[in-house]
């Protein structure tokens, strides 16, 4: 058992207490943050005159070797190691001799793994945030394809107003944008270097932390060393997100399950995002969108895991902490294969825009926009909201939608109808006429179209 902490100690640990107590099942993820931030740590050392050139360079050497051994293959991480740090300093210790031991001046493993994990979410974070480029760009193309594609609008899903495919994606449109904001956030607020902070006291050495921070791409040290140890706000903060990204994920894919139903056939689902039944042979079910929604509870259960672990440990840093990586990883990769699986679904499927015209024909979507022409024509709202309730109910009794009515029907219901009420309440006039910014009419789609082009063309 391969430990940096024998000295204390006059017998070994009990397997089982060692087990339980290691991390090198899963912080092995860690292995180029780790070498990444030693490569910086020995550079300071160097250039604050505590280390000479000679060992940096010797030191530097060694940890790439075992970069480049591990990633070939040649040197596997093995549970012999305690943890991530022990493997890399006594693999360093066995490459060349002594002057490994000195990697590990003025540096504690509590402000290591503090760096280790801060270099690890930055870069999934930067990950996560290519994803929702990616899917942002599906989502924008859908929109510009479809600004005359006419569906049904729903509030308690109930048909209630006509509006375009265009207008309903750009809704989702906004909230990927905002996640995407939620990710830069976070990523400003994190980027500070805690490595130099020690094991909560700060050390004795004449550190440069400015300089590690500038070497590591940090925007500058953190200013606290006992807040450095035991911070894990921004693990919080992307979990949090993360689980607002999965719930944006899991009401669209709750829509595209819906839509994809038999009653529905709005859409069509790419063969190679759907599966069959092992014996009903007419299914083809959308199993990833059913998936993306149950898999968010996996990301919820992250983010309660770590708020539980923190809210009870004193200043600074306690072993419980080492409970903020599994379900961190776990969480990382669910939406990141979320995120990518769920756009490459969305870019293949197909539109069946006949149907999804004719449900919002048939659903009195142009109910609202009947009673406006009521009210455009003298009649005060209340009794024109009650004069198309009316109209409502003869079309039920007699199968029809508010289209289907002869003019003669309107006028036995209420004379002030005429002929120009079928132009009224087309869906194409009921969606065009609603030119706001941020309605479904095509002047104001094609204003926030505009607007996303100018949003993506700033994030290249």
């Amino acid at each position: 058992m391969a430990q940096l902490w024998g000295g204390r100690f006059t017998k070994e640990t009990d397997k089982l207490v060692y087990n339980f107590n290691a991390s090198i099942s899963f912080d092995q993820k860690f292995y180029r943050q780790d070498i990444r931030g030693s490569i910086a740590h020995v550079t300071m050392l160097a250039a604050s005159g505590i280390l000479t050139d000679s060992e940096r360079d010797e030191i530097i050497d060694g940890l790439n070797g075992i970069l480049a051994d591990v990633e070939t293959g040649k040197l596997l991480i093995t549970d012999e190691y305690e943890d991530i740090h022990s493997f890399v300093e006594a693999n360093l210790i066995d490459r060349i001799g002594d002057t490994g031991k000195k990697l590990h001046t003025g540096r504690s493993r509590n402000d290591q793994v503090a760096l280790d994990m801060r270099l690890y979410v930055r870069d999934e974070l930067d990950e996560v945030t290519e994803l929702l480029i990616s899917l942002i760009k599906v989502l924008h193309r859908l929109m510009k394809e479809n600004t005359d594609t006419y569906m049904p609008g729903f509030t308690h899903l109930q048909k209630a107003q006509p509006v375009t495919f265009a207008h309903h994606i750009g809704a989702y449109m906004e909230m990927f944008k905002r996640d995407l904001d939620r990710i830069s956030d976070i990523y400003e607020r994190m980027n500070f270097c805690p490595l130099g902070a020690g094991a909560l006291a700060g050390t004795t050495y004449p550190l440069d932390r400015e300089l590690t921070a500038s070497l590591l791409g940090f925007e500058g040290p953190t200013l606290n060393s006992m807040d450095s140890v035991s911070d894990r706000d921004y693990v919080i903060e992307m979990l949090s997100a993360f689980s607002t990204i999965m719930m944006h994920l899991s009401r669209f894919s709750e829509e595209i399950i819906i839509w994809n139903s038999n009653e529905y056939r709005f859409i069509e689902l790419d063969d190679a995002y759907s599966t069959g039944s092992s014996i009903m042979p007419q299914k083809k079910n959308p199993d990833i969108a059913e998936l993306v929604r149950g898999k968010t509870g996996r990301v919820y259960a992250a983010l309660m895991s770590i708020l539980t672990t923190m809210k009870g440990i004193p200043l600074a840093y306690n072993k419980d902490m080492q409970e903020d990586k599994e379900l961190t990883f776990d969480a990382i990769d669910t939406v990141k294969g979320c995120l990518a699986l769920f756009t490459g679904m969305i870019d293949t499927m197909k539109l069946n825009k006949a149907v999804m015209e004719k449900s919002a024909m048939n659903g009195f979507t142009n109910a609202t926009d009947a009673a406006d022409y009521l009210v455009n024509h003298g009649v005060p709202f209340r009794d024109a909201h009650g004069i198309v309730g009316q109209l409502v109910l003869y079309c039920i009794d007699n199968d029809k939608s508010l289209l289907d009515m002869t003019l003669d029907e309107y006028k036995a219901i209420c004379p002030v109808f005429e002929e120009d009420i079928y132009k009224a309440i087309s869906l194409e006039e009921c969606v065009n006429k609603r030119n706001t910014i941020g309605a479904p009419g095509p002047e104001a789609i094609q204003k926030v179209i505009e607007i996303n082009e100018e949003f993506l063309k700033n994030l290249s």
